[in-house]
């Protein structure tokens, strides 16, 4: 378990300028940006205990975190 947030800067390194000029052309890509922090911040708040929630909700929210993160990868290309 890390408790470092997962933000969209720090995992794609360099392109938070193609980041923002997609979510502002693109609104699935828009979509799948807002739906990635949502998680990403619930899967933040778990892990300092701030939001309580079991393995399994926790395990669930971070496989859906990768495949948005896929998603998300995938339009960057």
């Amino acid at each position: 378990m890390t408790h470092i947030p997962h933000d969209l800067a720090a995992e794609f390194p360099g392109k938070a300028e193609r980041i923002h000029a997609l979510k502002a052309a693109d609104a699935h890509f828009a979509r799948l940006v807002t739906d990635y922090d949502a998680v990403n911040r619930l899967i933040h708040r778990a892990e300092q205990r701030l939001e309580l929630m079991s393995e399994e909700e926790e395990e669930h929210l971070r496989r859906r975190r990768v495949h948005l993160k896929d998603h998300i990868a995938r339009h960057l290309r």
